[in-house]
C-alpha cells in the first residue's frame, strides 16, 4: 500500500466490518460447518469453492487461490487501492478516519501520483478549451462531421491539441508544475537538443479516465491521414494500460445486463451517444487478462464488437479465451456489411444495432466459422480435416455435458453425424490432443522443489490447527521454533502466530494484514485456511499431530543445515536429523485432556 493510516485505525475498521456480512453483499453464501461457501467472484466455477471463515475473518478460494482479509476482498472486487477499500469500509462502519501518516518514501510516491493527476486534470482543461476556441474550429468541425453532439463531446471531455511545440508545457509551467513532475506524466518529450516538446499536437484529444473519473492519460487522433493515426500516453505511475478500459467510468453505472467491448475511442463514444452506454474499449492494445478481470467486476456477459476486417477478427479470436478464462461469457456481434459500430449505427441506426446485439454469435460457433475458412468443405478430405479440427476444439471444454452439447450443435450446423464426431472427440482425448491443462495458481512467493511440497503441506496444516485449536500449541511449543518453517511467508506467519498464541489470542486476519504484496496475501490466506481432517478419533489426531511436528521440525532443521547455517558435513547432518526424529517419536500427546 502506498501509505498507511495508524495501525490501530486500520485494525478498528477491520474489526467493525465482519467479513461474512461484507462478502454476503457481493456473493451468495451458504453455511457449511463452521465456514460459509459460495461461488467465487474471481473465477468461473459451477461448484462453490470460495470459503469465508467468520472465526478467522478471512476468505480463501480453493479453486483459484484468491484470498485475504476483508480489505483484500474489497480491493479485488471493486478494483480499489488499499486506501480506497479502507475508506469505503470506514464509511460503512461510520468511522471517521484521521489524517493519514506517511513515511518519507511513501509520501514522495503518493505526492508524485497526486501531482500527475493534477497535471492531467489541468492538461484536460487546456485541451478542452482549445477545442472550443478559434484554434479548434477545424477539430470541432471534424468531430461534428463524425456525428458527435456538443453534449457527447462534453460528457467525454474531448479536446484538441493545436499546432505548437510547447504550448501545453508553457501553460503548465505557469501553473507552477515542476519538471520533476512533468517528466513523469507522459505528455511531453524531453530531448537534449530540442528541449521540451508537447507529445500531442494537431490532434483531437480523448482523455482516458479511471473508474473514478480521474484523468490518467490521453489518446490523440489525427484528423487526416498522418501516421500514426492514434497516439496514446505511455504508462505512468497512474496509468496502466493493461488494467484500464476506455469508457468504463461511464459503463460501470449502466443498467444494461452486458458490456460491449470494442476497439477504439470513437466506437465507444458513438455507441454511448446512440444509447448503448455499456460500451468500453481496450487502450491501443489487445485485450489483456487484467482488463478481463476488471470487466468481471461489473458483468458476466461481454459482447465483442470489433471491426469486421481481418484485424478485428483476429482480435476477437484472441479475446475469447482470455474472457473465458476470467469466467466471462462472450458473444460476437456481426457488423456486416459495415466495418465498425460507428459506421453501422450511422447507416442502419440504433434499432438495427440492438437487433445485432440480440443475435450475437456464440463464441465457439464464431471460432468454428473462422476455422472453416481454412478448409475446402466441397472436398471429402477437406471436410474430414475440418471435422478433426472441430474435435480438437471441442476438447477445450472441461465439462462432459458442455462437450456433448457442442458436438450436437456443431454436427447439426455442418451436417455431420454426431456419433461420428463424438468418436472423433474421444479419439483425440485418448491422445491428449487439444486438451488444455489448467496451470496451478502461481503464488509468486518462493519457488521450491517438488519434494518440499509435503513439508509445506505439513506446515500449513499445523499452523491452521493452532488457529482453530489454540490449546494444542502449548503441547508442541517446547519442540518447535518459527525458524522451522520455510523462509518467507510461512516463517513470518509462524512468528506472528506464535506471538499471538503466547499472548493467548489468535487473529489470522490481522496476520494477513501485515502482508502487502498480492501474492503474499493469497499465500497467507492459503496457509491459514488449510482444510483439516474431520471426525478423526483422538488417537488418530494424536498420531497426526506427532507426524506433522516431526515433518515440520526435521524439514526446517534440514533446510538450515543444508543452507550452511551450521558447520556440519552430510554424515553429521543425517545423524542429527535421525536423533531429532527419534526424540520426537518418543513424545506422547494427550489431546483428550485439552478442555
Amino acid at each position: 500500500m502506498p501509505y498507511r493510516y495508524p495501525d490501530e485505525v486500520i485494525e478498528e475498521v477491520r474489526l467493525r466490518n465482519d467479513i461474512v456480512d461484507v462478502i454476503s453483499s457481493y456473493v451468495h453464501l451458504k453455511k457449511q460447518g463452521s465456514n460459509y461457501f459460495g461461488l467465487c467472484p474471481f473465477h468461473n466455477e459451477k461448484s462453490p469453492s470460495f470459503s469465508v471463515s467468520p472465526s478467522k475473518q478471512i476468505f480463501y478460494c480453493f479453486g483459484c487461490g484468491a484470498g485475504g482479509n476483508v480489505f483484500k476482498f474489497v480491493q479485488d472486487y471493486e478494483n480499489y487501492t488499499f486506501t480506497e477499500a479502507l475508506k469505503m469500509l470506514a464509511e460503512r462502519a461510520n468511522i471517521v478516519l484521521p489524517e493519514v501518516t506517511y513515511s518519507e518514501e511513501a509520501k514522495k510516491k503518493q505526492d508524485l501520483k497526486s501531482e500527475i493527476l493534477r497535471v492531467n486534470k489541468e492538461a484536460g482543461k487546456f485541451y478542452y478549451y482549445q477545442l472550443r476556441n478559434e484554434s479548434g474550429t477545424a477539430a470541432m468541425q471534424y468531430l461534428k462531421n463524425r456525428g458527435l453532439t456538443d453534449e457527447t463531446m462534453q460528457r467525454f471531455g474531448l479536446g484538441f491539441a493545436r499546432t505548437g511545440q510547447d504550448l501545453l508545457y508553457r501553460y503548465l509551467k505557469k501553473q507552477g508544475f515542476t519538471d520533476d513532475v512533468l517528466k513523469n506524466c507522459g505528455i511531453f518529450t524531453y530531448d537534449e537538443k530540442r528541449g521540451v516538446t508537447d507529445k500531442f499536437w494537431s490532434r483531437v484529444i480523448f482523455p482516458i479516465m479511471d473508474v473514478n473519473h480521474r484523468i490518467i492519460g490521453f489518446g490523440g487522433r489525427t484528423m487526416g491521414d498522418a501516421k500514426p493515426k492514434y497516439l496514446n500516453s505511455p504508462e505512468t505511475p497512474v496509468f496502466d494500460k493493461g488494467r484500464n478500459l476506455y469508457g468504463l467510468n461511464h459503463a460501470r453505472t449502466s443498467r444494461k445486463k452486458n458490456i460491449i467491448l470494442c476497439e477504439g475511442y470513437m466506437d465507444v463514444i458513438a455507441m454511448h451517444q446512440a444509447g448503448f452506454n455499456q460500451a468500453v474499449a481496450s487502450l491501443g492494445t489487445a485485450l489483456t487478462s487484467g482488463q478481463a478481470n476488471l470487466l468481471k467486476r461489473y458483468t458476466e456477459d461481454v459482447l465483442l464488437c470489433y471491426d469486421s476486417d481481418d484485424a478485428g477478427t483476429k482480435a476477437a479470436l484472441r479475446a475469447i479465451p482470455i474472457l473465458r478464462e476470467a469466467g466471462i461469457s462472450a458473444h460476437v456481434i456481426s457488423l456486416s456489411p459495415y466495418k465498425d459500430p460507428d459506421e453501422f449505427i450511422k447507416n442502419l441506426g440504433a434499432e438495427e444495432f440492438e437487433k445485432r446485439l440480440e443475435e450475437a454469435e456464440n463464441p465457439f460457433y464464431f471460432e468454428v466459422r473462422i476455422a472453416e475458412r481454412s478448409f475446402n468443405l466441397n472436398d471429402p478430405q477437406g471436410k474430414t480435416r475440418f471435422a478433426e479440427e472441430i474435435a480438437r476444439m471441442i476438447l477445450r471444454f472441461e465439462e462432459a455435458i458442455e462437450r456433448d452439447n457442442y458436438i450436437e450443435g456443431v454436427a447439426g450446423k455442418y451436417g455431420m453425424n454426431p456419433d461420428s464426431l463424438r468418436k472423433l472427440v474421444a479419439k483425440y482425448a485418448m491422445k491428449g490432443d487439444g486438451i488444455r491443462i489448467r496451470e496451478p495458481v502461481k503464488s509468486g512467493i518462493h519457488d521450491r522443489a517438488k519434494e518440499d511440497d509435503g513439508i509445506k503441506i505439513a506446515q500449513r496444516m499445523l499452523l491452521t490447527w493452532f488457529v482453530e485449536q489454540p490449546k494444542i500449541y502449548p503441547l508442541v511449543k517446547p519442540y518447535l521454533h518459527a525458524d522451522d518453517f520455510s523462509p518467507g511467508v510461512y516463517r513470518r506467519i509462524a512468528q506472528m502466530l506464535f506471538e499471538q498464541l503466547d499472548a493467548e489470542k489468535t487473529d489470522p486476519a490481522a496476520i494477513i494484514g501485515k502482508f502487502e504484496e498480492d501474492a503474499e496475501i493469497q499465500e497467507a490466506a492459503k496457509v491459514l485456511q488449510t482444510p483439516l481432517p474431520e471426525g478423526e478419533k483422538t488417537a488418530d489426531k494424536e498420531r497426526m499431530l506427532k507426524e506433522l511436528l516431526i515433518n515440520v521440525r526435521t524439514g526446517g532443521l534440514q533446510e538450515r543445515l543444508q543452507s550452511g547455517d551450521a558447520d556440519m558435513d552430510e554424515v553429521g547432518t543425517m545423524i542429527l536429523l535421525k536423533q531429532e526424529t527419534e526424540r520426537l517419536n518418543n513424545l506422547t500427546f494427550h489431546l483428550d485432556q485439552i478442555d
